[in-house]
């Protein structure tokens, strides 16, 4: 119970901060509405949570002796999200009209959750968890099953914030131009979030 106040400032700012999750809510939202904007959520956070919970029962020290599958994951990873700001970069210029909702493909929940397996930031995210919080001792996997919790219930309102900002940014996008400025925007964040994961 100690660790919980430093983990849950962690888990803000791991949640709050930039990257590409964030960046693909904002997105969505932006273009899509919140309400269809909130199964992403859920399924971004949950995924998350459960790497957290993964990475410390295990699998982060099947990853720490193979640092070749850590870097196929992170180049997967970048490939994956460079090819989503590209499709973002180059979606059609549509004005948002409140009343008629934009149509085409949407992430959802599951792709959502999909995007963690294959996010640097959301892998580097559990294992600085894990290696900082989880301990050492008897109780290690109690621990980690709580911190899993811990970061899901904060990361949610974290996310919920990026949407809102994307609803924001929407009232700036009633002209196709607008739009089409405000996605190109949104895929070059989204390029240099992937990419900077290697610098880290």
């Amino acid at each position: 119970m100690d660790q919980l106040l430093p983990f849950a400032l962690f888990a803000f700012v791991a949640s709050i901060t930039p990257g590409p999750t964030n960046i693909l809510v904002l997105s969505h939202s932006s273009r899509f509405g919140l309400a269809t904007t909130l199964p992403i959520i859920l399924g971004a956070c949950a995924a998350a949570a459960l790497l957290v919970l993964l990475v410390g029962t295990g699998l982060g020290g099947v990853l720490a002796r193979h640092a070749t599958v850590q870097a196929l994951l992170t180049w997967a990873g970048i490939a994956w999200l460079s090819w989503m700001a590209w499709q973002i970069f180059r979606a059609p210029a549509q004005a948002i009209d409140p009343q008629r909702p934009i149509e085409g493909p949407r992430l959802g929940l599951t792709g959502a959750a999909g995007l963690q397996l294959v996010n640097p930031k959301t892998w580097m995210m559990a294992l600085a968890v894990v290696s900082v919080f989880a301990g050492s001792d008897a109780e290690r996997t109690a621990r980690v099953l709580w911190l899993s919790l811990v970061f899901f219930a904060i990361s949610i309102p974290c996310l919920i914030a990026w949407a809102c900002l994307g609803r924001g940014a929407a009232r700036f996008c009633r002209s196709a131009e607008a739009m089409k400025r405000f996605n190109q925007v949104m895929a070059v964040l989204l390029l240099g979030s992937a990419w900077l994961t290697l610098a880290v």
